[in-house]
């Protein structure tokens, strides 16, 4: 008889704000932590978390100002990585988790490697799906608009910018990439969702902010790659291979610095749960039985 996990939708306060979070899977079982990216929440892993919630805790929570999580004004909490990654951290100790593996996609991977340079002893394992921390990963097309903000934030260079979360732009990162043949697997209901989030009252200042300080990000670059040398963490890379935000050489670019790295692009786009989850859990399962079960 197989047991379905059920996926519980819980809450907690970190700094007098409330964060939404999925959580699936047995309480003494060793923990994903699962860091969404922009422009979506916790709901990009519907479809992955009750694949992995027989053997694994699942803990997915929506970043401040995302899904369901609180969205204080942009003048009223300072929006960056460190801040996100910070509260982050604290979220995890406000549930008592010592322990655990990563899974990070876009902005989470940034949030996440903040994480682990600040904690490395918490950290198990990385899975990165369209998790970038390289130069080479950078789409060009794709971040020219963005890099202009980051170089010079006006109101010409944020009108742009400000396209990217209108339901189109969202649309266009579901989307490209994607094989004629996979497209009929894309639910129109993901982009609908984020788009309908994102155009909550607040949202233009709160993404302005966080998109124009993504240049941080690649300040520490060369730290997040000191940290796979000397860490030797193991790490999965799931990639989208058709994504023109982070492309594929950003996926291969692991093997640099941890020449053990599992690399495997996928025929899909950025978000490559939309239509590989059963094939993204397989290799999940396989990488942290190998990663951090065998070595508990």
């Amino acid at each position: 008889m197989v047991v379905v996990q059920q996926v519980h939708h819980r809450t907690t306060t970190v700094r007098a704000h409330e964060i939404h979070y999925r959580e699936a899977g047995p309480a003494d079982a060793p923990v994903l932590l699962l860091l969404h990216g922009f422009p979506t929440s916790s709901h990009m892993f519907r479809d992955l978390i009750p694949l992995l919630a027989d053997r694994y805790r699942l803990i997915a929570p929506d970043h401040l100002g995302f899904g369901r999580s609180a969205a204080p004004p942009a003048d009223e909490f300072p929006y960056g990585f460190a801040e996100l990654a910070a509260l982050t951290a604290e979220f995890t100790e406000a549930l008592g988790l010592d322990r655990f593996a990563l899974y990070v996609q876009d902005y989470g991977a940034p949030i996440g490697l903040r994480l682990a340079l600040a904690h490395p002893e918490r950290i198990t394992a990385i899975v990165t799906q369209n998790g970038n921390a390289y130069e080479e990963g950078l789409g060009a097309d794709a971040w020219a608009p963005v890099l202009a903000l980051i170089a010079d934030r006006t109101p010409e260079t944020e009108a742009p910018v400000r396209a990217i979360r209108s339901l189109d732009g969202i649309r266009w990162q579901y989307e490209t990439g994607v094989p004629p043949e996979s497209r009929d697997l894309l639910s129109p209901d993901a982009w609908h969702h984020d788009a309908a989030l994102m155009a909550r009252e607040g949202q233009d200042a709160i993404q302005l902010d966080l998109i124009s300080d993504y240049g941080s990000n690649f300040a520490l670059y060369p730290a997040f790659q000191e940290y796979f040398r000397t860490s030797r963490i193991p790490l999965l890379a799931v990639w989208g291979a058709g994504d023109e935000i982070f492309v594929p050489a950003g996926a291969e670019a692991f093997r640099r610095d941890l020449p053990h790295a599992e690399i495997h692009l996928l025929p899909t786009g950025h978000f490559a749960l939309e239509t590989h989850a059963p094939r993204i859990a397989a290799l999940i399962a396989d990488f942290l039985e190998r990663a951090v079960v065998r070595a508990r």
